[in-house]
Parts: C-alpha cells; sequence; structure tokens
C-alpha cells in the first residue's frame, strides 16, 4: 500500500500527539505487566517506533493506548528472548509477566496510580521519591530535573538508578496500598507532589523566581490524585496549588523582580483558577475529614477571594492558623500566624511573635522569618534593627529575583 507523504505526515504528527497525552499512561501499564522499569521504557520506545513505521501504512488503530500496550509487551517479550544472558528461570518469570492477559488497555487509571506509589515508596530516600516520581510519571528528562533542582545530572541519573534497583531489590509491590494502609501511604505521595510544586511556586535559587513547567506537572499529578484517589486532602492539595498558581501572572514584574501579594494586580489573578481551587477547599471541609492541606487551601482561598488587600478577612486567617497549629504544628505555621496577626492587630503585636520564634533558635537560618522581621520593623521605623534583619535575610537567599527585592528595601532604608 502506497501512503502519500501527507498522509505519512499526518500519521507522525498523531504519533507525536498520542506520545505527549498517552505515553506515562502506557508506561505505567507496561511496568505493571513487565515488572521492570528500565524493560518497560525499552518497550515503550519500541512501540512508538513500531507506531511510526505502521500507522502511516496501516492507519491509526481506534484504540492506540492499548495498541501501544499491546506492541511494547510483545516487543520485550522478543527482546528477552533474543539476549542469552537471560537464565531460563529468569527468561520464565519475565514471559509469565509480560504475558499476563490485557486486562484494562483501554483504562490504565489505576496503573497510573500505582505507579505514583511506587515512586513515592515511603522505603526511598525524599530526594529520590522526587526524582523518580519527575522522571517515571511525568516524563521529564533527567536533565530537565537536574536543571529544576540544581543537582549535576550524572547525580541525579545516580540518584534515579539506585530508586529503581531498590524498587527492584526489596521486591517494593507495585500496587495502590489496601484501605487500611492507604492514609498512611497518601502523606508521602502528597508531600512529595507539593515539594514539586513548591520548586516551581518559588525556586530555591537562580535567576528566575518561578518555573511554571515544574509547577504545572504538580498540577497535573495533584489533577490525576484527585481523579483516580478523591479523597479530603488530595483535594484540599490541588486546591492550594490552584489558588497560588492562579496568581502567578501578578508575581513578578516586567523585569522579572518579584511583587509582594498587597502589591500585586488583582486583575492578572486567574479567576477560572480561584473558582476551582475554591470549589475544591469546599468539598474538602465538607467532608469533616481534612487536614493540613485543605486548611492552607482554605486560608489561600480568602486571599484569593479578597477584592482588594483592604478587603482581605485577616481575622478570619488567623483563625484558620489557629485551626492549621493544631493540626499540623510547626514553627513555619507560627511564623505564617504572626504575619497575620501583625496584619491584624498591627505590626507590633506581629513582631512580638515573629522575635519569639526566633528567640527559639528553630528558624535562625530561615530566610523568610528574618524578612518577616525586616519588614515589621520597617513598618514600626526601626530602621537599625530591619537593616539588620535585611541584610541576614540577604545573606541566607540564593533566589536571584528575592535578592534584588531584599537590597532594593535596604536602599530604600538607607535612602530613608
Amino acid at each position: 500500500m502506497t501512503v502519500s507523504p501527507n498522509e505519512a505526515a499526518r500519521a507522525r504528527d498523531t504519533v507525536d500527539a498520542v506520545y505527549r497525552a498517552e505515553s506515562r499512561a502506557v508506561l505505567a501499564t507496561l511496568i505493571r505487566l513487565l515488572g521492570d522499569f528500565d524493560l518497560a521504557e525499552e518497550a515503550l520506545h519500541e512501540a512508538f517506533r513500531a507506531a511510526l513505521e505502521q500507522w502511516p501504512r496501516d492507519g491509526v488503530p481506534d484504540h492506540a493506548r492499548a495498541w501501544l500496550v499491546s506492541a511494547g509487551r510483545f516487543k520485550a517479550i522478543d527482546a528477552l528472548r533474543r539476549q542469552s544472558r537471560f537464565e531460563p528461570l529468569d527468561l520464565e518469570v519475565h514471559d509469565a509477566a509480560a504475558a499476563a492477559p490485557d486486562r484494562d488497555l483501554d483504562s490504565v487509571e489505576d496503573d497510573r496510580l500505582r505507579l505514583i506509589f511506587t515512586c513515592c515508596h515511603p522505603a526511598l530516600a525524599p530526594d529520590a521519591q522526587v526524582a523518580l516520581t519527575l522522571r517515571e510519571v511525568c516524563g521529564l528528562t533527567t536533565e530537565e530535573i537536574a536543571a529544576a533542582f540544581l543537582t549535576p545530572a550524572p547525580t541525579l541519573a545516580q540518584r534515579i538508578v539506585r530508586a529503581k534497583a531498590k524498587i527492584r531489590d526489596a521486591r517494593i509491590p507495585y500496587e495502590v496500598p489496601a484501605a487500611a494502609e492507604l492514609a498512611g501511604r497518601l502523606d508521602p505521595v502528597l508531600r512529595v507532589v507539593y515539594l514539586v510544586y513548591n520548586e516551581g511556586y518559588a525556586a530555591s535559587s537562580g535567576a528566575t523566581l518561578t518555573r511554571h513547567d515544574i509547577s504545572a506537572e504538580a498540577i497535573r499529578l495533584g489533577r490525576l490524585l484527585v481523579e483516580l484517589l478523591p479523597e479530603p486532602e488530595a483535594m484540599g492539595l490541588l486546591a492550594l496549588m490552584l489558588l497560588h498558581d492562579s496568581r502567578r501572572a501578578a508575581r513578578t514584574s516586567p523585569d522579572g523582580g518579584l511583587v509582594l501579594l498587597d502589591e500585586q494586580d488583582r486583575s492578572l489573578w486567574d479567576r477560572a483558577q480561584i473558582a476551582e481551587g475554591s470549589a475544591l477547599v469546599e468539598r474538602a471541609l465538607g467532608s469533616r475529614r481534612f487536614g493540613p492541606y485543605a486548611l492552607q487551601a482554605a486560608i489561600a482561598a480568602v486571599h484569593a477571594q479578597a477584592p482588594a488587600p483592604a478587603a482581605t478577612d485577616w481575622n478570619e486567617i488567623v483563625g484558620l492558623y489557629d485551626v492549621l497549629l493544631q493540626a499540623d504544628p510547626s514553627p513555619i505555621v507560627e511564623l505564617n500566624r504572626a504575619v497575620a496577626v501583625a496584619m491584624r492587630d498591627g505590626p507590633a503585636a506581629g513582631l512580638a511573635l515573629v522575635e519569639a520564634i526566633l528567640e527559639r533558635g528553630e528558624l535562625a537560618d530561615y530566610r523568610l522569618a528574618h524578612a518577616a522581621r525586616a519588614d515589621l520593623c520597617r513598618r514600626l521605623g526601626r530602621r537599625e534593627q530591619a537593616r539588620a534583619a535585611y541584610r541576614r535575610a540577604l545573606a541566607l537567599t540564593r533566589q536571584e529575583a528575592e535578592q534584588r527585592f531584599l537590597k532594593r528595601r535596604l536602599a530604600e532604608l538607607d535612602g530613608a
């Protein structure tokens, strides 16, 4: 059958589109069928190579995802049989996995959820959980992940290799935990997704304040979790990410400078994201089984729904922080509450709380604690104390946009 150049080009475009939309789902099912990350990745690439050869000639199949899973699985079986280094018993095990029934090939959501829980298994180190999730679930390259976290690519690659070996050697099950274990196992998954989001929302260092590609992947993961496992805290985390991300366009000036919340142009906020996030908050809180993520999202919703800074309900925000401190006590939550108290009761009240936290020493090296103290001292006219606190915050900051902001505040104090 002769294929015209236009038909071939359209088929290649279709293969590219299917790869972008379906490759991670296909990979998740291949990992379940083959029982091996590396073998599944090779099978994935072989399946798409076969698609590039056959779809222009035979047409795009009605169920492209199922076709790719079947093609990848049988390519893997053929490859294993050609490799003499496999012992017969090993080959028998791989054949048994690869020849498993084609169950749920058209609906691989369970496989994607299995993959997330496997990548975030508590037996893996936290940095390995993040790297493996970004690589296998999100499909980011090793180089992209390394650049996002300022880690040398070879180091990051070794981290992923060790994580896969741990999964294999420790026989970590490729499964969604049973209902009795789900609450404990969901927490590490949500933590990894939130760590990924935070690195995109406020990069820990580097020239740019945000990495939208990273935060977008975290939101995509959050949507997948809510779709497949609509637990209140999963909804709370997705709401929190959406509400924070709704302000992304207003958080930086045209020259990349940091713009504080009360100085942002609220017409730039994404109202669709705010509406979606607020609805998720209501669902999570309405369940009466909510936790820290839903409470943080509720605080973000109060900010997002205020039409102007002066209209912010600081009393409600302080009350929500009180509940959050009971649910998830931490010095950072205390610090955020202190800032909210300063907005409700005045800078002196907030400063007393911030200084009490700093005196305990828990946030001595946390740049935002010193930045908060500096701002409150500035508002109270305590210029020397403000200068010292800004300098301390600056010394602890690796993010260039934050550094420029702190230097500008120091210059304003010097000018005054």
